[in-house]
């Protein structure tokens, strides 16, 4: 038997894509961005279409999420953080709930969003992966929204709004 497959997009010209940046742990999550950022670059997504945020830490980051989904300006966008293991309980918790949180922000809104929150045992983890990581986030954001516009298609959701623009002229 034969079946259809999509085949995983990566073009983002004309993708609009929103970062959310914590400014904990700042060196690193400056190397995110600016992987992320020039993956996006590479992957046609114009500089113009996109908007970075930025976030005290890792916990902030899905409020700030949820208020750039509610916008319905953005295709796809990406969080970016660093959470180092401490002597703590907090680690669990930082981890657990901004990740919670992240996934919670995309399935309630139906929009991609790249999770790009590290959680290491320590520094140097971080910095060794922070670029491969902002990269990959970048890639994921424009393969995503690009399977869910594919997707849209798919089902007959063009886009636009003209059918309940004629129920309510129907009325």
């Amino acid at each position: 038997m034969k079946i259809g497959q999509y085949q995983p997009e990566l073009d983002g010209v004309g993708l609009r894509i929103g970062i959310v940046q914590a400014r904990f742990n700042d060196a690193i999550c400056a190397a995110l961005r600016e992987a992320a950022v020039a993956e996006l670059e590479r992957l046609g997504v114009d500089g113009e279409d996109v908007l970075l945020v930025t976030v005290p830490g890792a916990l902030e980051i899905p409020l700030a999420l949820q208020k750039m989904a509610e916008c319905g300006q953005f295709d796809a966008l990406i969080a970016l953080g660093a959470v180092i293991r401490g002597e703590t309980y907090h680690f669990e918790l930082v981890s657990n709930e901004s990740g919670a949180g992240i996934t919670r922000i995309g399935l309630d809104f139906g929009i991609p969003i790249a999770n790009a929150v590290l959680t290491t045992e320590n520094d140097e983890q971080a910095e060794v992966r922070a670029a491969e990581k902002g990269r990959d986030a970048a890639r994921v954001a424009v393969e995503m929204a690009n399977l869910l516009e594919a997707l849209d298609v798919l089902g007959g959701d063009d886009g636009s709004d003209e059918d309940e623009d004629e129920e309510e002229e129907d009325r």
